[in-house]
């Protein structure tokens, strides 16, 4: 989400800095689709030194409080991207000049919790979808059924369980980069290490015919919105992100009921109109959440902040 922002902004031709803060073994400074990033270990860590020459400071979870604190040294406005509705999120972005909430349930949700606290709401806010432009992303649907991150919360006990149940069903597992990853050892599971986001379309929506987002928790739930752009359909447990994210174009099922999942799951693979209405749901799903609109609104909101 990060990058896509940051990205369009440095298309509207501003200069776009990025001081990664965990080590890496990339040797020096590099450009990523006219982003500047500097390693951590070639970056000017100090909060005084991280506002130098800036005209606004902009991160995201852990890092916000260090760049309100590098905004206070060198005077200069500071934007938070929150990307969950955790408390901690809501008071690192306390009084920041500009807040981006990546759904309108969070929005709401971040209202209801400045509006029960002493904290300093942020100064202004806007929402802003995790950008999927659907051409990074669409290719004919493959034929597994796929789970992206392999862990508790993003449902990996139900994926397992379904994978057992349904033999006959070629299933895929991508490890994720977070959590305690859930992997076990069944024939018809092929399980992938955790893949780059720029390498998802051809490594996983390419062999993904249904994607499974059973988790506990999303504020928005991208990979879904990343599906859809190959007209690949999801059933999901119906958290407030992802019923945002999907609309009508998504199936939802409580992730505790596993025999409602293999209903679920066995039309979509067993019966071909039933996959195909569902898939042109998703195809328009990822037409209505077109981000250029949003995009716009965001580098024009980021002007405006910066002065």
């Amino acid at each position: 989400m990060t990058h896509s922002m940051l990205r369009a902004l440095a298309e509207r031709c501003h200069d776009v800095r990025v001081q990664v803060f965990r080590r890496s073994t990339l040797p020096g400074q590099y450009q990523l689709q006219g982003v500047q990033v500097w390693p951590a270990q070639l970056s000017a860590r100090t909060p005084s030194a991280l506002a130098a020459d800036a005209d606004v400071v902009v991160s995201h979870l852990e890092g916000v409080p260090y760049v309100k604190q590098a905004a206070a040294i060198g005077g200069v406005p500071v934007v938070a991207i929150c990307h969950n509705t955790h408390a901690a999120t809501f008071e690192d972005a306390s009084g920041v000049d500009l807040a981006i909430y990546n759904s309108r349930w969070m929005r709401a949700a971040a209202k209801d919790f400045y509006g029960a606290g002493s904290l300093s709401p942020p100064r202004r806010t806007l929402v802003v979808r995790p950008p999927v432009v659907a051409e990074d992303y669409a290719t004919p649907p493959g034929d597994r059924v796929t789970l992206v991150n392999l862990n508790e919360n993003k449902g990996a006990e139900l994926f397992w369980a379904l994978a057992e149940r349904m033999p006959d069903v070629q299933f895929l597992g991508v490890r994720g980069s977070y959590g305690d990853q859930i992997v076990r050892d069944l024939p018809n599971v092929q399980v992938l290490d955790p893949v780059p986001g720029t390498a998802m379309r051809d490594q996983v929506y390419a062999r993904t015919r249904v994607l499974l987002a059973p988790s506990a928790y999303e504020s928005w739930g991208r990979v879904a919105a990343e599906a859809a752009a190959s007209g690949i359909p999801t059933i999901a447990h119906p958290t407030p992100g992802l019923s945002e994210c999907l609309g009508r174009a998504g199936r939802f099922v409580d992730r505790a009921d596993v025999d409602s999942w293999e209903k679920a799951l066995r039309q979509l693979v067993a019966e071909p109109s039933a996959w195909a209405k569902a898939s042109a749901a998703a195809r328009a799903r990822s037409a209505a959440l077109d981000p250029a609109a949003e995009l716009a609104r965001w580098c024009r909101a980021v002007e405006e902040v910066a002065g």
